[in-house]
Order: C-alpha cells, then structure tokens, then sequence
C-alpha cells in the first residue's frame, strides 16, 4: 500500500476513535471503527480472552474455531495466537495488548481471513488498544464505585443487617437485581496455588476472577446480583429446573463451567459452594451461610477446586448446621478417644476404622484393600476394640464411631 494511502487510513481511524471517545461511546464502538477502516475482524476481550465486545462476522468465527482458538466455553484462546501474529488460513490472527498505567487492562484480537498484517495496520491496531485503554480505564473508574456501594448493600442483606423490605426493593430494583423470585447464593473463591503471589497479585487475580463472573451472570440472564467481596465472590443465580436434576444445580453448573473455561489464559482454579434454594429475601443469610460452609467443606473433603452443593453434604449437611463447633470437638473426643489425637499411630488406626466401617467389618476384605495379612487386620480390630468398645458387635458405637470420623475430617 502506497505510504500516502496508509497514512490516509491511519488518520481516518484515528479521527473516528478519538469521536467515539469524546461522544462516551464504547468498546463496541472502537471495535466496530477498526473493523471498518482495517478491514479485519476485531474483538476486545479480557486478558484471558472472555469476549468483551467485537466486530467478527460468521467466517471469521469459524476461522478461529478451525484453528483450535475458541475453548468450548467462547473464551478466545488469547496465548496462543500471541502478539507476533499467527497464520491462519490464507490470513492472519493477532492480539495486542491494551495496557495503562503499566496495567493490562485487556487484548485486542484482530483477524484478517486473506492476508497478513502490515506493520501499518499494526501500527494503527495499536493506536485502537491505546483508545481502548482509556475507554476501560474510565468504565473501571465508574464500576469501582458502583459495585462497592452494590457489595455494601448486598453484604448488609446477606448479614441481615437490612430489615426494611420497603429500602430493599428501592435499592435491588435501583441495582437492576431480581430478588423476587426463587434462587441460589453461590460463594466462590480462588484456591491458594502453590506459588507465592505478591498482595498486588492477588488483587489481580481476585478482580479479574469477579469480572468473570460478573460477565458470565450477565450472559445467564437478567437482574443477577453478583458482588465482589474482596476474597470472594458471591452471586444470587435464579432456580431453574434442570434436566433430571434438582433445582438451581443446572444453572450453577453451567456458570461455573464458563468461568473456569479450559483452564487456559491464565485462569485460577478456585472453590464454590452452593446454598439451597431460596424463595424470599429473609431466607439469604441462612442461604449464603450453607454457601460458605459448602465452600469448607468442599475444600476440606476435595482438597479444592470443586463445587459443593449444600443439599448434597448427606451427613456433612447436618454436621454443618451444628452452631457449637466445641460441642463438636468434643463430640469427637469422646467417641474416638485416642484416636483424635494428631499423631502417626492413630492416623493409621483411624484409617484402618475408616476401611473396617466401608466393608461392614469384614475382616477378610479389610486385610486385603489395606494389603495386611488376615491376622494382622485381626490384631488391629482387637486393639481398635481395646480403644473404643466392641465395633464389631455393637452397631450403635459404629454409628457413633463413623460420625465422629466424618466430624473430624471436615473440622480439621
């Protein structure tokens, strides 16, 4: 292209964004303007590659998924096309990245189905993510302040700390929020990694998780309240019946899949727990209550990284709702004895117990899921019978024997 007519085409776009910022235009906007005068495809996603707003049509859609670029959820597989460029077809992906402050703020994805990029073109995709930066630099600064006044409310209702039905229907109907029909509270956190992460990381990461979730309930439907709280994220999500499933899990299931997506981009795996379904606004802070206990014993039982379903924690659900946790404790003490202690010996003897209870205290399968000789498993029933009474005729001290074993496994 002549230098003449690039230069043309640079300054073009470079009016049109600058019009669309100064008339408070949008995301949708910038991407629509760089389509047109580039001739390219163009999305603004996330720094993971949740799409934000584009301008792709059909072909360029199904360039991208012929090449492995879309996860099964939609997020565009930002790392692998890279700032470099990658061939696809005929054609050429590219994503740049929209930064400020020395913040990634986000990726502008740019597809051309029948040839490269030229440096001129890269250059004026530059110029957009530059104006795109602000755009989201100015959303961010407007969010900011309404979700923290959103989160202070919500906080309150969930805390029962609101009583007024009169000021909660002003505020969740100012909001946009629909409380008034059956729903689920969901509480998800991001799971420790192994890694040790910086207090501005973790920021980081917990922001852009929130946003996820933010646009994913955005996409389930209308009037979903969904708040960051700083180390979690808690969301109102509408009952609905699944197919062959109890209510509330169909849709739970399905947010939780789109936020986690393939792992990739940068995603952190992270933990939720799910209330039962409510119908009213005085039920959610005992509904928000079996969400956070979900989450617990979720991580506690799976180590994290899973969803836990309240109305699913069978003998868990009933331990969770004991509001003396040293009553518990010491529930425990008493019916194990020795074996609550934190030591080697009575960590293998509760795993032997544990195995006994699971085969009905037969001898012979015991031994030979713990790979023992017949008579050591013997030798052990003797000495757990020495320690706690006699299980293998009383099926009341097995009883209490086997809650207490799941009373510790959860409280620990």
């Amino acid at each position: 292209m002549p230098a003449r007519a690039a230069l043309a085409r640079l300054d073009a776009l470079h009016t049109g964004l600058t019009r669309i910022a100064l008339d408070g235009g949008d995301l949708a906007g910038i991407a629509a303007e760089v389509g047109r005068v580039l001739a390219v495809g163009v999305a603004v996603t996330s720094t993971d590659g949740r799409e934000r707003a584009s301008a792709l049509d059909d072909d360029e859609r199904r360039l991208l998924t012929e090449h492995d670029l879309v996860d099964p959820t939609g997020r565009l597989r930002v790392e692998r096309i890279g700032a470099g460029g990658l061939a696809v077809g005929g054609g050429e992906a590219r994503t740049l990245r929209v930064a400020a402050g020395g913040q990634n703020l986000a990726r502008l994805v740019c597809v051309r189905r029948d040839a490269r990029l030229t440096p001129d073109d890269v250059h004026a995709l530059e110029r957009a993510a530059g104006v795109a930066a602000l755009l989201i630099t100015r959303e961010e600064a407007v969010t900011a302040v309404e979700t923290k006044y959103q989160g202070d409310f919500l906080r309150d209702l969930l805390l029962r700390r609101t009583a007024d039905p009169a000021y909660v229907a002003e505020h969740a109907d100012t909001f946009g929020w629909d409380l008034r029909r059956p729903m689920v509270v969901v509480s998800a956190e991001l799971d420790a990694g192994d890694d040790p992460v910086t207090a501005e990381q973790r920021r980081a990461f917990q922001k852009r998780f929130a946003a996820a979730w933010r646009q994913v309930c955005a996409g389930l439907g209308e009037g979903i309240p969904t708040v960051d709280f700083s180390s979690e994220v808690v969301t109102l999500l509408p009952v609905t019946d699944g197919d062959g499933t109890p209510p509330g899990h169909d849709v739970v299931r399905r947010a939780v899949t789109a936020v986690a997506g393939d792992k990739g981009g940068g995603r952190r795996p992270f933990s939720a727990g799910v209330s039962r379904p409510v119908s009213d606004v005085d039920a959610l802070p005992g509904a928000y209550g079996q969400a956070r206990r979900a989450v617990e014993v979720g991580r506690r039982m799976g180590g994290g990284g899973g969803t836990t379903f309240f109305d699913r924690l069978g003998l868990h659900r009933l331990l969770a709702l004991v509001p003396d946790r040293a009553e518990l404790t010491s529930f425990v003490r008493d019916a194990l004895g020795p074996l609550a202690e934190q030591t080697e010996e009575a960590a293998e003897l509760r795993e032997t117990l544990k195995v006994l209870l699971d085969t009905n205290f037969n001898v012979a399968e015991a031994a030979r899921l713990q790979f023992f000789h017949y008579n050591t498993m013997r030798y052990r029933v003797s000495k757990l019978e020495r320690l706690l009474g006699p299980l293998s005729t009383d099926p009341n001290l097995r009883l209490d024997v086997a809650v207490a074993l799941q009373a510790m496994r959860i409280g620990n």
